[in-house]
């Protein structure tokens, strides 16, 4: 590529670029660099004189990779097909401090190129920085917001990334990471609302579940954890910023008695590498609209714990079924990730699921195949799905499905979408093909019955898949032949 051009890539891209060899100084400035846009942004609503776009920027993250660099490795991410500008605008630099330094320091030692850190050209939008600007505001509050100050703008708020939407451009820069800091904002600020808890919070190893009886479950283990001077989690954090720290702590501990829409709970270690468990309710919607979110976290894993309807004889209410395959009935992400694209299994997590339900439950594994069901999923966007069996016999013995949920295939189908490691584990809790239908009584005593357990096979699976070493769950089957570098 010619000078030139590269130059003009850079000039497009963002000014006031330093090079820098450290993971840890360039992050250090990207910090800097925020901070001073946001404070910039406080200072000037708080003095009501607006804040011309120039003067608050998002930073930027680049590369530039000349012809004829070397490889050293062969990783399954941060890959660059052809010497070019590569960039991202950064937002909330501190929150993805490891993050960050990670992509970073394998860029460095994959290229042996430094990277750039400037200012963006793409103002940051004041909601974003300060709640506050856009609650209670008066008419002339408001009019002063809209023609002083930048707000969200969805044209630069999407995920042609990530769909593989964007077409090499040699007149434009290509990305580095999936999403840009507006899609990046967009999803912390939705985050906070759905979950009630603040982005901070959130650990990399992510549970999903569709009902509360879990949560009650992973509030007693997480306490208990959390008191263990042995454990690994020193905090333990509820919607509405709860935080419990130990016996000994001095917070005040009060479980909101008003959940938001899909709270989430973690149990927190100091290097995020914990356990969030979301309690996403019960469909697809709220399937795709957590891990929408969930996804510019870039966390190591998430998989599914929750209950599905047997459709096999041979099956009894308890048994859990290890999903390989999706039927992707939902339709939710139809638009994002056609139905005709295949969503594999990852083997390091159907692996990892297997063995700890070995662990967790004592059985062989003679008896674990009596008990542990592998096969497809026929996730449904219809909770009444049994009223239409006549239309979906054929559907269902077609394509040898052994369960039937509404979530399952919508959460796979979107970490394969995003390049976040996934996973199903479910539970049966009915048979209705069989007569056995989710009666109350029934549904208590297998409730009872298997809960903790199935909870703990979750948790258990988490801490296999850390022990193992992240990198590995990164597959390379996530990604296409034309990817940002970043994971």
């Amino acid at each position: 590529m010619a000078h030139t051009n590269m130059a003009a890539l850079r000039e497009a891209a963002g000014t006031n670029f330093e090079a820098f060899t450290s993971a840890d100084a360039a992050v250090d400035q990207l910090c800097a660099l925020y901070k001073n846009s946001t404070q910039r942004l406080h200072t000037q609503f708080a003095a009501r004189q607006g804040c011309p776009p120039h003067e608050a920027t998002y930073p930027c993250l680049a590369l530039e990779l000349p012809t004829g660099t070397a490889i050293k490795g062969r990783p399954p991410f941060d890959v660059m097909l052809e010497p070019g500008f590569y960039c991202s605008t950064i937002t909330q630099p501190a929150l993805f401090r490891d993050y960050l330094r990670e992509q970073i320091g394998l860029l460095l030692h994959h290229y042996g190129q430094p990277v750039l850190v400037g200012c963006s050209h793409r103002p940051v939008p004041l909601p974003y920085v300060m709640e506050e600007a856009v609650t209670g505001l008066t008419e002339t509050d408001l009019r002063l917001l809209q023609e002083q100050f930048v707000l969200p703008d969805l044209h630069y708020t999407d995920d042609s990334i990530a769909n593989c939407e964007l077409l090499p451009d040699p007149s434009r820069p290509r990305p580095l990471a999936l999403f840009t800091a507006e899609r990046t904002d967009y999803s912390l600020a939705r985050l906070h609302h759905y979950t009630g808890t603040k982005p901070r919070h959130f650990q990399r190893f992510i549970l999903l579940t569709n009902y509360q009886r879990y949560v009650d479950t992973f509030r007693d283990y997480a306490r208990t954890q959390v008191d263990d001077p042995n454990s690994p989690y020193t905090a333990y954090v509820e919607p509405g910023e709860q935080i419990y720290t130990g016996p000994d702590s001095t917070e005040t501990f009060t479980p909101l008695t008003s959940l938001p829409q899909m709270p989430a709970y973690h149990l927190c270690r100091p290097d995020g590498d914990g356990i969030t468990l979301v309690n996403i309710g019960v469909g697809p919607s709220n399937a795709k609209t957590i891990t929408d979110h969930l996804a510019v976290l870039r966390p190591h894993c998430w998989i599914m714990v929750g209950h599905c309807a047997g459709l096999r004889r041979s099956q009894i209410l308890g048994d859990y079924v290890l999903a390989h395959g999706y039927v992707r009935d939902d339709h939710v992400l139809d638009d994002d990730l056609p139905p005709w694209v295949p969503v594999p299994p990852i083997a390091e997590v159907q692996v990892a699921m297997q063995e700890a339900t070995a662990r967790i439950t004592g059985l062989h594994e003679s008896e674990i195949k009596t008990r542990l069901r592998t096969g497809t999923v026929m996730t449904t966007d219809n909770r009444n799905w049994e009223l239409r069996l006549r239309q979906l016999f054929t559907q269902i013995n077609m394509s040898r499905a052994i369960a039937v949920d509404m979530e399952s295939a919508t959460i796979a189908a979107n970490g394969f979408r995003f390049r976040v490691p996934y996973g199903t584990l479910l539970c049966v809790s009915d048979k209705p093909l069989h007569g056995e239908l989710k009666l109350r009584g029934m549904a208590n005593a297998f409730y009872r019955e298997r809960v903790s357990q199935h909870l703990m096979v979750g948790i258990e699976t988490m801490h296999m898949l850390r022990e193992e070493g992240v990198a590995r769950l990164h597959s390379r089957k996530l990604r296409g032949f034309d990817e940002p570098p970043f994971r």
